[in-house]
């Protein structure tokens, strides 16, 4: 009988254990695949890659300097599951922020982090063509930053060219950005809140969207020590960010990307 009861056992253990090693985590970030789940889940039709591009900057006294990799990295996983059948590649930290020597832009504060144009194109262009190499079809460029909109477009529209004879495309998708800029204001505004106010920097808007995202991006006590200025890297006033304001720009970039991104699909995949 002892005997009989250790088997029922072990089949009981084999047959609980089989299946979690067997499936393959519900996840749409590449970084959390091993090589053998990402290459099935392209073979079953997962072929659009989206590739978030955030920055490594001064956000002001009260924001931290990773904010806009935070910020993209979260909204691109939203983006990919509404979505469906993408994947999101690991976010590019390393953007370009102004000059070094003498250091102009963000790079006057300590943490900003720059490359040279031609550095961060190329490792767009690099990273598009490892995916092209893998078997995705549309590889998606979103930039939380305004700074390099140009430099995205620049890296589509050159392999765009080159590949025009393959099914492979590249989308540089400003959608995103516009929606999490003028869009996001746009929403404040109608809530009675002044340009002034919601800023283009560390202000009401930047700092609401850091909060919906992540609260922990956000030194509250220091929001209404910050003097507005260039000297304080803030444009606009971030005294009266709270996440409840940046709820509905998040929502906004989301939905706006996914039609973006639909749209674009829909275009390039007409015979």
């Amino acid at each position: 009988m002892s005997r009989l009861v250790h088997l029922l056992v072990l089949s009981l253990l084999i047959a609980w254990a089989h299946p979690a090693a067997a499936q393959a985590p519900a996840t749409v970030f590449l970084e959390e695949l091993t090589w053998t789940e990402l290459r099935d889940r392209i073979g079953a039709g997962d072929t659009t890659v989206i590739v978030p591009v955030g920055g490594t900057e001064q956000n002001g006294p009260a924001m931290v300097l990773g904010k806009h990799n935070v910020r993209v990295r979260l909204l691109a996983g939203r983006i990919a599951t509404g979505l469906g059948h993408a994947i999101v590649a690991p976010v590019i930290a390393y953007v370009p922020e102004g000059g070094v020597n003498p250091p102009t832009a963000h790079m006057r504060f300590p943490g900003t982090i720059t490359i040279p144009d031609a550095a961060f194109e190329s490792t767009l262009e690099y990273a598009a063509r490892s995916f092209r190499v893998h078997g995705f079809k549309h590889i998606v460029l979103i930039g939380d930053h305004g700074g390099y909109q140009r430099n995205l477009k620049r890296v589509a529209d050159k392999l765009n060219r080159e590949w025009a004879a393959t099914p492979v495309r590249v989308h540089a998708v400003e959608e995103y950005y516009l929606a999490s800029s003028s869009g996001h204001a746009a929403l404040l505004k109608g809530k009675g809140y002044s340009d002034a106010e919601i800023g283009t920097h560390a202000a009401l808007a930047d700092t609401s969207l850091a909060m919906a995202v992540d609260p922990r991006l956000v030194r509250v006590e220091r929001l209404h020590a910050s003097k507005p200025g260039v000297a304080d890297g803030v444009y606009g006033d971030p005294s009266r960010s709270s996440a409840e304001l940046g709820q509905p720009g998040i929502d906004l970039i989301v939905a706006r990307t996914i039609d973006a991104i639909r749209r674009e699909l829909a275009h390039r995949d007409k015979p």
